[in-house]
């Protein structure tokens, strides 16, 4: 058995490699299914149509050898990469700000220690290449900055497409125009969102919200790490990328249906939990397992268990909730 994963990640000691076998058999029929229907609609073209057809596609999983290239197009790096060549690099050449620079480079062990392309021996050590993305991401976007968190997600893309620029162009569609200011300094968006997945429990799972309640558990204690790091090193990698695909697509109300949908499976789970430490624990609990081993039924769960949840339910509740907060100063 291979104790690194495809994506240089060290599986952990206690790994089930039964369950995963027999899991990941069967996701290879799909994904050789998926890459067949891929190739034919690509047809060797760097161009897809945003369209039904192509929704259907990727909410059921990009193949890796195309990801990359359909992330670009779809999230609209792609058409800013060219719109602005040479901006990178002009990035990387320009006057740097020490501060900035300090904080990235205090980051650069902690990112993925079990990963061994991340390793300072490896070659060609992909430290190198996230350093860059960072200082150029920081550098171009001034408000923002670097913040903990962007090195897993600049990392993740950077392990996807294997290239520089394109991490860059992912990242600054991520974080400019998919999530609603979540890394800026003071992270309004990302605990607008936490308060908006609490209302969203309320309606959909309301004995769990009820529990929390009771217990006086803050949702930003339990599910935080889930918005900021969009579910790196929660779920399974492969899981991380099926979500990927649908929220460079779809944006950030895949969030809420993937968080929506752990609490939904796992209700009967988290309503054992008798006291303020047994719900942080059960919250730790429920993203292992095989509910979000089995990636291709968990993605089909998302679009089916939390019901309908539109774009414009989860904006209301943005509004409220963002005035909430502020008025709280």
């Amino acid at each position: 058995f291979c104790r690194v994963d495809p994506y240089g990640f060290e599986r952990p000691e206690d790994f089930d490699y039964a369950s995963y076998e027999a899991f990941f058999s069967r996701y290879l029929v799909v994904l050789t299914r998926r890459a067949i229907k891929w190739s034919k609609l690509l047809k060797g073209k760097n161009s897809i149509q945003k369209s039904l057809k192509v929704k259907r596609y990727i909410r059921k999983g990009i193949p890796n050898e195309h990801r990359a290239l359909v992330w670009m197009i779809v999230s609209g790096a792609q058409t800013n990469m060219e719109q602005n060549p040479g901006y990178y690099h002009r990035l990387l050449e320009g006057e740097k700000n020490a501060k900035l620079l300090e904080a990235i480079k205090t980051d650069m062990n902690r990112t993925f220690p079990d990963n061994v392309k991340f390793r300072k021996t490896a070659d060609p050590c992909l430290q190198h290449t996230l350093y860059n993305v960072l200082v150029a991401y920081g550098h171009h976007n001034k408000a923002v900055g670097y913040c903990q968190g962007m090195n897993f997600i600049a990392g993740y893309l950077i392990l996807i497409t294997k290239n520089e620029e394109e991490s860059f162009w992912l990242l600054d569609a991520l974080i400019g125009r998919i999530l609603p200011d979540y890394y800026s300094p003071a992270m309004l968006g990302l605990k607008t969102d936490q308060e908006v997945l609490g209302e969203l429990v309320k309606m959909k799972v309301p004995a769990v919200a009820e529990l929390m309640e009771r217990h006086g558990v803050m949702w930003t204690l339990v599910v935080s790490r889930w918005f900021i790091c969009l579910f790196i090193d929660i779920l399974p990698v492969e899981t991380v990328l099926r979500i990927w695909d649908c929220l460079f697509y779809e944006g950030s109300k895949i969030i809420f249906r993937v968080a929506l949908t752990l609490i939904k499976q796992n209700q009967a789970f988290i309503l054992e939990a008798t006291n303020f430490p047994d719900i942080c624990d059960k919250f730790k609990q429920i993203t292992k397992g095989t509910l979000v081993t089995e990636c291709h039924s968990f993605m089909q769960k998302i679009f089916t268990d939390p019901g309908s949840l539109s774009m414009a339910t989860i904006n209301k509740l943005r509004e409220t909730c963002r005035e909430k907060l502020l008025s709280q100063g």
